[in-house]
């Protein structure tokens, strides 16, 4: 409920201080958890979203300036916008592969 000068207005929709989301009974000294292949993967898109972009950006510019005078311009363009973002997730890949190769496996709970 919402009090201003004693009368009550309403509910609020959100608390005015609230804190990061826990779990509760959680320690505030705990440090949060984090998803790595997710936060990898959204900083991943960024900047390839982010490449691809400058990379139209300049091909724009050189085609206005200069103009794609043969076939090889064209087929240079998909190499040049996708071959670097493409090479980069295969690159993640192969090292989170590698980094789970240190893992120790643990044995099945006995039942």
């Amino acid at each position: 409920m919402l009090y201003i000068a004693g009368n009550t207005i309403g509910t609020a929709a959100m608390s005015i201080y609230r804190g990061p989301r826990r779990i509760l009974g959680a320690s505030k000294d705990d440090p949060t958890p984090l998803n790595w292949r997710r936060g990898f993967f959204r900083i991943w898109i960024l900047v390839s979203a982010a490449w691809i972009m400058g990379w139209i950006i300049y091909l724009m510019t050189y085609a206005i300036r200069d103009g794609i005078k043969t076939t090889g311009d064209v087929l240079a363009i998909p190499v040049i916008l996708l071959g670097p973002p493409v090479a980069l997730f295969i690159f993640g890949f192969a090292t989170a592969w590698a980094f789970r190769g240190f893992i120790v496996p643990q044995p099945p709970p006995d039942e």
